[in-house]
Order: structure tokens, then sequence, then C-alpha cells
């Protein structure tokens, strides 16, 4: 059984995740969808929210599972019984950035491949934090998360007396 880790943050999910999700799941016999806490972030959604809607989110795709984890990344590998990190790449930055990373996971675990899914074109310019950025400036973000996401982006806001202090 072939099984990959999708790591990321996922804060927010957005339509470009949803994407990489779906054609990942298709690749592999098991797909498990990483949520990384960073602790040098002050994330919008907490880790439960984030692992919930993604939960959610995914439902319907029977191979794929959603877990939290610390540390390094190849060590859950391990723990997942996994070979293989999915990462998505929607310039050639995140390329350089990525290319680095992906060495010194198999620099650390010689059974840790990557494989870069190209995002699709319709979801190049989203990033979680452009997103934010746009939520935080009142420009609208609809189009760029899922319709779950979105609404708890909103409910979220209100919650906080309508204002977003990223």
């Amino acid at each position: 059984m072939k099984v990959a880790v999708f790591p990321g943050s996922f804060d927010p999910v957005t339509t470009g995740h949803m994407d990489l999700i779906k054609r990942g799941a298709g690749m592999f016999d098991k797909l498990v969808l990483g949520v990384l806490v960073n602790p040098g972030k002050t994330p919008f959604f907490s880790l439960e929210e984030r692992v919930e809607m993604l939960a959610w989110l995914t439902k319907d795709l029977a191979n794929v599972s959603v877990k939290s984890f610390e540390g390094l990344l190849v060590e859950f590998l391990e723990q997942e019984q996994a070979s293989v990190i999915v990462r998505g790449l929607r310039t050639a930055q995140d390329f350089e950035y990525e290319l680095p990373l992906a060495q010194a996971n198999m620099k650390l675990n010689q059974n840790a491949d990557t494989v870069f899914l190209a995002t699709a074109p319709e979801y190049s310019y989203i990033s979680s934090s452009g997103v934010k950025e746009i939520y935080r400036f009142g420009g609208n973000i609809k189009e760029m998360v899922p319709d779950l996401v979105y609404k708890r982006f909103y409910a979220r806001s209100e919650e906080r007396g309508g204002t977003y202090a990223g």
C-alpha cells in the first residue's frame, strides 16, 4: 500500500488545497493530511478547527484521513508508515523553497520521497496567508476557500467583534 502525507498549516484551507488533496487522493492508496502545529505562528483557526474542517471537507474521500502533528515531518511519516510527501507548487519561488526541504527530509529519512504537484492555474494565486490578508482588508475571499471555511471565517470575525487582528 502506497501511503503519502500532505503536510501543511491549512490556516485556512483553500480551494487550491482542496484541488491538491483530491488529486493526491487519486494517486495514492492512502493520503494523510498532516496539520502542522507551528509554535512560531498565531493561527486564525485553532488546530482543532482546522482538523475538523479538513475532516468534514474530505469526508467523501474514503482514502483520506486528517491528523495533527508537531515536530519533524519525517517522524510523522514514520508514524503513519508513509514514504511519500506531497507538496503543491504555485510558483518557481515555491520550488526554490520546497526543494531544500525535500532534500533535508530525504537526508533524515532516505525513504522519504517528495512528490511536487503543480497547482492548477485557476488556483495559482491563492495562498493561506494571502487569503487572510485579503480578508483583513475587507476583500472578497469567497472564491478562494471552500464554503464551510468562508462561513467559519465570518463567524469567527463576529466572535471577535467584527475584526480580524491577524
